[in-house]
Formats: C-alpha cells, structure tokens, sequence
C-alpha cells in the first residue's frame, strides 16, 4: 500500500488568523508539521487556499496544492487535493495543519491500522492519566473524547466526558476508568474518502461539532491506534504560547 498525507492548511482562522504561518523557533508551523511526517510517508503535499501558504510551503521545497476556499472542512479540502496529486496512492492520511509535535510513531500506528483490509478510516487516541488535571484535560470541551468498543473502533466522540460515571465524584473519574482523548489525525482509503465527503451533514454533527459522527452516524467504522505519546494542537495564540515553551525545553 501508498499513503499519501495531506495537511489542509487555511489562513483564515476565525481564532488564529495566519496560524500556520505563525514562527515556531524560526520556521512557520507549517513547515514544521511537514518535516515531522515526510519521511514516515510515501508523498506529502500542504493543501491550502491562499498563496502565503503556498509560497511559503515553495519557500522550504514542500509541496503545496491550490484548493477551493469554499470547503467546510479540511476533509473535503483533503479530497480536492488527493484528485489532484493523489494518482496512485492507496491511502489518504489526514494531518492537521496545527500539530508541530506530531511524531513519526504516531503516524506508523495508524499506517498500521490498514493491515485489516476490512478497515475503512482510521484514527489516533490517547489516554488520559490517571493524574490528569480534571478541569484542563477530561472536562475540556476543545478536547473530544472517545470510546471504543472492544475490537478498537470508535463508538462514539464527544465533546463532553464519556462515559458518565454514575456514583462517582468527578475527582475520581480519571483514576477509575480509561478515558481516551482523540489526536485530530485520520486516514482514509481513497474511495471512502470520496464516498465521505459526499454526506450531508448529520445531526449529531451538528449537534457536537465533530465531522468525524457524520461517518458514524452514516454507518462507517473508524478503526482506532492508541497512542501514549503526546501531542501539542494550538487554537489561539495562547496555545502557541505554550508550544514555544515546550519547543524551547526540547532543543
């Protein structure tokens, strides 16, 4: 099999306008998703809707495709940028533009996931510790979480906690149950991602904001990797705030 990855990348964050040009110790964060993924996969190519990103992903020999700036998601930009540059390739990986510390093992862990050829999409969690800030982590809502069911496939996602844990005081949540947090990271066979990105949305879709229960809810199965390494995703300036410091101790 052939994966091809493909980071959508937009200027026009309603949060972070310019986010994936923002600097990161020198290069934007763009180029450093990039470099993080490139040699874990067949092809790479950036898919965005303005020419800063393109130039600057031509600025430090990325390949970059000109997409529609009419999507309304990055999977449908994915899929405009497969048609285009994806001749060939078996395997769509999906990788946020907004995730500089992606590693290469996380990549391989849902690359592997497609040794079951019945596999159809697949995704990446992590757990949540035990010790886990309760307020921070299991009751962020910018956070969704998921369960699985026992061959490793994704229930249900949500930005609230699942699952409720009847008879417990919140504090004791974390230390009692496996919660999983979901990594923004999918993979998709080429024709299940045309066959997607032809669904309407959903009501729980709608209703969670997570693209992801439009497949669900349409009878898809998302087979799931787990992770225990951890990922840095940055929304707001804030979070890149973060990111530097985190960069900045990792040199």
């Amino acid at each position: 099999m052939k994966f091809i990855g493909i980071i959508p990348a937009r200027y026009a964050s309603t949060r972070f306008p310019g986010k994936p040009l923002a600097d990161m110790g020198g290069k934007p964060m763009i180029q450093r998703v990039y470099e993080q993924v490139q040699n874990v996969l067949d092809a790479v190519c950036v898919a965005t809707d303005d020419s800063r990103i393109e130039n600057a992903v031509k600025a430090f020999g990325g390949n970059v495709v000109m997409t529609s700036d009419q999507h309304r998601s990055g999977t449908d930009r994915c899929y405009e940028a497969f048609c285009k540059t994806g001749n060939g390739y078996d395997i769509v990986v999906n990788i946020q533009g907004d995730e500089p510390f992606i590693q290469p093992k996380q990549i391989e862990t849902v690359k592997a996931c497609f040794s079951d050829d019945s596999v159809q999409i697949a995704t990446l969690v992590k757990p949540f510790r035990p010790d886990d800030d309760f307020e921070t982590t299991l009751f962020n809502a910018n956070s969704p979480k998921v369960v699985l069911n026992k061959n490793n496939e994704a229930m249900y996602f949500s930005r609230s906690i699942i699952p409720y844990m009847r008879g417990k005081k919140y504090t004791e949540w974390l230390p009692n149950h496996t919660y999983y947090k979901h990594i923004g990271l999918y993979a998709y066979r080429a024709n299940v991602l045309k066959e997607i990105t032809c669904l309407p949305q959903s009501p729980l879709e709608l209703a969670e904001s997570l693209e992801q229960l439009r497949w669900l809810e349409n009878g898809y199965k998302i087979k799931v990797g787990i992770t225990e390494l951890e990922t840095i995703g940055i929304d707001t300036p804030e979070d890149m705030e973060k990111a530097l410091e985190f960069l900045a101790s990792h040199k």
